[in-house]
């Protein structure tokens, strides 16, 4: 639970926000949901783990409607999906072991990173 109640208002415009980031970018909600849960009162990893869990609810609709408009190659899919299984497995059991301050630095580096590879 939340250390400070964040209100229901304050949580949907989050939840529209990330939606909305991951039908664009594909999964890129996720980007949004870390720091907005933080600050609704999250820890780092309790935002971290949900924003897994709210971006896989919006990339499952987003796909389906990829899919229906013709947008998404699933046997392409497909074939990532075995290594991406097993590297959210070892991911989510490496997160037990990183302190929430270096979970962040890694964030932010990846963010970073991110920026930068979409200017260049």
């Amino acid at each position: 639970m939340p250390k400070k109640r964040a209100s229901k208002l304050r949580l949907s415009v989050v939840g529209g926000l990330c939606g909305m980031m991951n039908g664009i970018f594909g999964s890129g909600g996720g980007l949004v949901a870390v720091p907005s849960l933080q600050k609704c009162g999250f820890s780092v990893k309790k935002s971290h783990a949900s924003s897994i869990a709210l971006t896989g609810a919006f990339s499952m609709i987003s796909a389906v409607t990829y899919a229906m408009n013709g947008y998404a190659d699933l046997g392409m899919a497909l074939r990532y999906i075995p290594g991406g299984i097993a590297g959210a497995i070892v991911g989510a059991l490496l997160m037990k072991r990183i302190s929430p301050a270096v979970l962040k630095r890694i964030f932010g580096v990846i963010l970073i990173i991110s920026g930068v590879r979409l200017f260049l």
